[in-house]
Protein backbone atom coordinates (compact mmCIF):
# COMPACT_ATOMS: atom_id res chain seq x y z
CA UNK A 1 0.00 0.00 0.00
CA UNK A 2 1.43 3.44 -0.90
CA UNK A 3 2.84 5.44 1.97
CA UNK A 4 0.42 7.86 3.58
CA UNK A 5 -2.79 6.05 2.61
CA UNK A 6 -5.52 5.40 5.17
CA UNK A 7 -5.57 1.93 6.70
CA UNK A 8 -8.44 0.05 8.27
CA UNK A 9 -9.05 -2.95 10.49
CA UNK A 10 -6.49 -5.28 12.01
CA UNK A 11 -3.75 -4.19 9.59
CA UNK A 12 -3.99 -0.61 10.85
CA UNK A 13 -3.75 -1.80 14.46
CA UNK A 14 -0.71 -3.93 13.62
CA UNK A 15 1.02 -1.05 11.87
CA UNK A 16 0.51 1.37 14.76
CA UNK A 17 1.82 -1.28 17.15
CA UNK A 18 4.89 -1.60 14.94
CA UNK A 19 5.36 2.20 14.96
CA UNK A 20 5.31 2.34 18.77
CA UNK A 21 7.52 -0.72 19.19
CA UNK A 22 10.04 0.78 16.76
CA UNK A 23 10.03 4.02 18.78
CA UNK A 24 10.60 2.12 22.02
CA UNK A 25 13.43 0.14 20.44
CA UNK A 26 15.11 3.41 19.38
CA UNK A 27 14.65 4.82 22.89
CA UNK A 28 16.19 1.75 24.51
CA UNK A 29 19.08 1.94 22.04
CA UNK A 30 19.74 5.59 22.97
CA UNK A 31 19.51 4.91 26.72
CA UNK A 32 22.20 2.23 26.46
CA UNK A 33 24.60 4.76 24.96
CA UNK A 34 23.61 8.18 26.38
CA UNK A 35 22.65 9.17 29.93
CA UNK A 36 21.34 12.70 29.38
CA UNK A 37 17.98 14.41 29.96
CA UNK A 38 17.40 17.44 27.72
CA UNK A 39 14.96 20.24 28.46
CA UNK A 40 14.92 21.62 24.92
CA UNK A 41 14.96 19.69 21.65
CA UNK A 42 16.32 21.63 18.68
CA UNK A 43 16.07 20.64 15.02
CA UNK A 44 18.73 22.37 12.94
CA UNK A 45 17.51 23.23 9.46
CA UNK A 46 19.56 23.66 6.30
CA UNK A 47 22.55 25.91 6.87
CA UNK A 48 22.35 25.79 10.66
CA UNK A 49 24.05 22.42 11.16
CA UNK A 50 27.21 23.88 12.68
CA UNK A 51 25.18 25.55 15.44
CA UNK A 52 26.37 22.58 17.49
CA UNK A 53 29.69 24.44 17.81
CA UNK A 54 27.86 26.92 20.07
CA UNK A 55 26.97 24.15 22.51
CA UNK A 56 28.98 22.82 25.41
CA UNK A 57 28.87 19.29 24.05
CA UNK A 58 28.50 16.39 26.46
CA UNK A 59 27.96 13.61 23.91
CA UNK A 60 27.08 12.89 20.29
CA UNK A 61 25.23 9.95 18.76
CA UNK A 62 25.12 9.17 15.04
CA UNK A 63 21.68 8.18 13.78
CA UNK A 64 23.10 4.97 12.35
CA UNK A 65 24.08 3.90 15.87
CA UNK A 66 20.40 3.91 16.91
CA UNK A 67 18.68 0.65 16.08
CA UNK A 68 15.88 1.20 13.57
CA UNK A 69 16.41 4.96 13.27
CA UNK A 70 15.74 6.53 9.84
CA UNK A 71 18.79 8.13 8.24
CA UNK A 72 18.89 11.58 6.67
CA UNK A 73 20.05 11.43 3.05
CA UNK A 74 20.23 15.17 2.37
CA UNK A 75 23.65 16.51 1.39
CA UNK A 76 25.15 18.66 4.12
CA UNK A 77 23.17 17.09 6.96
CA UNK A 78 25.50 15.45 9.50
CA UNK A 79 22.97 12.88 10.66
CA UNK A 80 23.47 12.83 14.43
CA UNK A 81 22.14 13.93 17.80
CA UNK A 82 24.25 16.37 19.81
CA UNK A 83 23.71 16.52 23.58
CA UNK A 84 24.95 19.37 25.73
CA UNK A 85 24.28 22.78 27.24
CA UNK A 86 23.50 26.29 26.05
CA UNK A 87 24.32 28.24 29.18
CA UNK A 88 22.64 26.11 31.84
CA UNK A 89 19.93 24.81 29.50
CA UNK A 90 20.24 21.12 28.64
CA UNK A 91 19.57 20.53 24.94
CA UNK A 92 19.50 17.81 22.35
CA UNK A 93 20.09 18.95 18.76
CA UNK A 94 19.31 17.15 15.55
CA UNK A 95 22.02 17.81 12.99
CA UNK A 96 20.01 16.75 9.98
CA UNK A 97 16.30 15.92 9.94
CA UNK A 98 14.40 13.24 8.06
CA UNK A 99 12.12 14.47 5.25
CA UNK A 100 9.00 12.89 3.79
CA UNK A 101 10.42 13.33 0.27
CA UNK A 102 13.26 10.94 1.11
CA UNK A 103 10.74 8.12 0.81
CA UNK A 104 10.15 7.36 4.47
CA UNK A 105 6.66 6.81 5.90
CA UNK A 106 5.43 9.81 7.84
CA UNK A 107 5.77 7.84 11.10
CA UNK A 108 9.53 7.62 10.46
CA UNK A 109 9.73 11.32 9.62
CA UNK A 110 8.39 12.25 13.08
CA UNK A 111 10.10 9.42 14.99
CA UNK A 112 13.11 11.63 15.90
CA UNK A 113 10.80 14.24 17.48
CA UNK A 114 8.89 11.63 19.44
CA UNK A 115 12.18 10.14 20.57
CA UNK A 116 13.44 13.50 21.89
CA UNK A 117 10.24 13.91 23.88
CA UNK A 118 10.79 10.46 25.39
CA UNK A 119 14.32 11.56 26.31
CA UNK A 120 12.71 14.26 28.47
CA UNK A 121 12.50 17.36 26.26
CA UNK A 122 9.63 19.71 27.13
CA UNK A 123 10.17 22.23 24.32
CA UNK A 124 10.65 21.62 20.61
CA UNK A 125 12.53 24.40 18.81
CA UNK A 126 12.07 24.01 15.05
CA UNK A 127 14.22 25.74 12.43
CA UNK A 128 14.13 25.44 8.67
CA UNK A 129 15.09 27.02 5.38
CA UNK A 130 12.01 28.23 3.52
CA UNK A 131 10.85 30.06 0.45
CA UNK A 132 9.36 33.46 1.17
CA UNK A 133 5.95 34.30 -0.29
CA UNK A 134 4.77 36.94 2.18
CA UNK A 135 4.36 40.52 1.04
CA UNK A 136 7.68 42.32 1.50
CA UNK A 137 9.65 39.15 2.30
CA UNK A 138 13.16 38.85 0.89
CA UNK A 139 16.00 36.35 1.00
CA UNK A 140 17.86 36.73 4.30
CA UNK A 141 14.79 37.41 6.42
CA UNK A 142 13.88 35.42 9.53
CA UNK A 143 10.25 34.52 10.16
CA UNK A 144 8.81 33.55 13.52
CA UNK A 145 6.27 30.81 12.80
CA UNK A 146 2.92 31.78 14.29
CA UNK A 147 0.85 29.09 12.61
CA UNK A 148 1.03 26.37 10.00
CA UNK A 149 -0.76 24.57 7.17
CA UNK A 150 0.02 20.86 6.91
CA UNK A 151 -2.78 19.69 4.60
CA UNK A 152 -0.42 18.69 1.79
CA UNK A 153 1.41 15.95 3.69
CA UNK A 154 -0.14 12.97 5.54
CA UNK A 155 -0.84 13.52 9.23
CA UNK A 156 1.52 11.50 11.45
CA UNK A 157 -1.54 10.71 13.59
CA UNK A 158 -3.44 8.78 10.88
CA UNK A 159 -4.25 5.23 11.92
CA UNK A 160 -5.05 3.75 15.31
CA UNK A 161 -4.05 6.23 17.99
CA UNK A 162 -0.98 5.39 20.06
CA UNK A 163 -2.49 6.12 23.46
CA UNK A 164 0.92 6.12 25.14
CA UNK A 165 1.86 9.20 23.09
CA UNK A 166 -1.28 11.32 23.28
CA UNK A 167 -5.02 11.71 22.85
CA UNK A 168 -6.94 10.59 19.75
CA UNK A 169 -8.08 14.10 18.76
CA UNK A 170 -5.44 16.62 19.91
CA UNK A 171 -6.31 20.31 19.76
CA UNK A 172 -4.25 22.26 17.23
CA UNK A 173 -5.59 25.75 17.96
CA UNK A 174 -2.26 26.95 19.34
CA UNK A 175 0.47 24.72 17.91
CA UNK A 176 3.14 27.39 18.36
CA UNK A 177 3.26 28.49 21.99
CA UNK A 178 2.53 32.19 22.46
CA UNK A 179 4.84 32.54 25.49
CA UNK A 180 7.74 31.09 23.52
CA UNK A 181 6.96 33.39 20.60
CA UNK A 182 7.29 36.38 22.95
CA UNK A 183 10.67 35.06 24.09
CA UNK A 184 11.98 34.79 20.52
CA UNK A 185 10.70 38.28 19.67
CA UNK A 186 12.46 39.67 22.75
CA UNK A 187 15.69 37.86 21.84
CA UNK A 188 15.50 39.33 18.34
CA UNK A 189 14.93 42.82 19.74
CA UNK A 190 17.72 42.49 22.30
CA UNK A 191 20.16 41.52 19.56
CA UNK A 192 18.92 44.02 16.95
CA UNK A 193 17.81 41.23 14.59
CA UNK A 194 14.90 41.92 12.26
CA UNK A 195 12.16 39.30 12.67
CA UNK A 196 9.09 38.88 10.54
CA UNK A 197 6.27 36.54 11.52
CA UNK A 198 3.74 34.46 9.66
CA UNK A 199 2.29 31.12 8.63
CA UNK A 200 4.43 28.23 7.37
CA UNK A 201 3.07 25.76 4.81
CA UNK A 202 4.64 22.34 4.28
CA UNK A 203 4.63 20.73 0.83
CA UNK A 204 6.02 17.27 0.13
CA UNK A 205 8.93 18.22 -2.16
CA UNK A 206 11.55 17.41 -3.27
CA UNK A 207 10.69 19.58 -6.28
CA UNK A 208 10.34 23.29 -5.61
CA UNK A 209 6.82 24.67 -5.91
CA UNK A 210 5.48 25.86 -9.26
CA UNK A 211 4.41 29.50 -9.57
CA UNK A 212 0.80 28.31 -9.57
CA UNK A 213 1.31 26.38 -6.34
CA UNK A 214 2.95 29.42 -4.76
CA UNK A 215 -0.06 31.52 -5.77
CA UNK A 216 -2.30 28.90 -4.12
CA UNK A 217 -0.21 29.00 -0.93
CA UNK A 218 -0.61 32.77 -0.79
CA UNK A 219 -4.38 32.48 -1.19
CA UNK A 220 -4.43 29.96 1.67
CA UNK A 221 -2.68 32.48 3.93
CA UNK A 222 0.91 31.19 3.97
CA UNK A 223 3.92 33.49 4.25
CA UNK A 224 6.62 30.85 3.80
CA UNK A 225 6.71 27.42 2.22
CA UNK A 226 9.04 24.47 2.74
CA UNK A 227 9.38 20.69 2.92
CA UNK A 228 9.50 19.96 6.66
CA UNK A 229 8.46 21.18 10.11
CA UNK A 230 4.64 21.07 10.11
CA UNK A 231 4.35 17.29 10.53
CA UNK A 232 7.01 17.42 13.27
CA UNK A 233 5.02 20.09 15.10
CA UNK A 234 1.85 17.97 14.96
CA UNK A 235 3.63 14.95 16.45
CA UNK A 236 5.18 17.11 19.18
CA UNK A 237 1.86 18.79 20.03
CA UNK A 238 0.22 15.36 20.21
CA UNK A 239 2.76 14.44 22.89
CA UNK A 240 2.25 17.64 24.88
CA UNK A 241 5.41 19.53 23.95
CA UNK A 242 5.61 23.33 23.76
CA UNK A 243 6.68 24.35 20.27
CA UNK A 244 8.42 27.35 18.76
CA UNK A 245 9.78 27.75 15.26
CA UNK A 246 11.82 30.08 13.05
CA UNK A 247 12.14 29.97 9.25
CA UNK A 248 15.24 31.27 7.54
CA UNK A 249 13.92 32.77 4.29
CA UNK A 250 16.73 31.63 2.00
CA UNK A 251 14.99 32.37 -1.29
CA UNK A 252 11.84 33.85 -2.77
CA UNK A 253 9.45 31.22 -4.10
CA UNK A 254 8.79 30.54 -7.78
CA UNK A 255 6.76 33.21 -9.55
CA UNK A 256 7.98 35.89 -7.15
CA UNK A 257 11.56 35.83 -8.41
CA UNK A 258 12.45 35.41 -12.12
CA UNK A 259 15.49 33.29 -11.24
CA UNK A 260 15.38 29.47 -11.22
CA UNK A 261 15.33 27.94 -7.73
CA UNK A 262 18.18 25.71 -6.57
CA UNK A 263 19.46 23.99 -3.45
CA UNK A 264 22.77 25.81 -4.03
CA UNK A 265 20.98 29.16 -3.58
CA UNK A 266 19.43 27.90 -0.34
CA UNK A 267 22.84 26.86 0.97
CA UNK A 268 24.54 30.11 -0.09
CA UNK A 269 21.91 32.33 1.51
CA UNK A 270 21.89 30.17 4.64
CA UNK A 271 25.63 30.72 4.92
CA UNK A 272 25.22 34.51 4.69
CA UNK A 273 22.61 34.72 7.43
CA UNK A 274 24.09 32.01 9.64
CA UNK A 275 25.77 34.28 12.26
CA UNK A 276 22.51 36.13 12.92
CA UNK A 277 20.42 32.97 12.92
CA UNK A 278 22.79 31.31 15.40
CA UNK A 279 22.72 34.35 17.67
CA UNK A 280 18.90 34.46 17.57
CA UNK A 281 18.49 30.77 18.35
CA UNK A 282 21.19 30.77 21.05
CA UNK A 283 19.76 33.75 22.94
CA UNK A 284 16.20 32.48 22.55
CA UNK A 285 17.14 29.18 24.17
CA UNK A 286 18.87 30.97 27.05
CA UNK A 287 15.64 32.83 27.75
CA UNK A 288 13.53 29.69 27.28
CA UNK A 289 15.66 28.12 30.00
CA UNK A 290 14.70 30.93 32.38
CA UNK A 291 11.05 30.48 31.37
CA UNK A 292 11.14 26.75 32.15
CA UNK A 293 12.42 27.48 35.67
CA UNK A 294 9.30 29.49 36.55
Amino acid sequence: MPKGFYRTGDRAMDEEKEVYEKLLKCFESVKKKIDFKPEVALILGSGLGDFASEIKVEATLDYEEIEGFPKSTVEGHAGRYVFGYIGEVSVVCMQGRVHYYEGYPISDVVLPVRLMKMMGAKVLFLTNAAGGIGQGFKAGDFMLITGQISSFVPSPLIGKNIEELGTRFPDMSHIYDEDLQKIVKKAAMDNDISLKQGVYLQMTGPQYESPEEVAMCRILGAHAVGMSTACEAIAAKHMGMKIVGISNITNLAAGITPDPLSHKEVQENSEKTKPYFKKLVYNSILQIGDYLKK
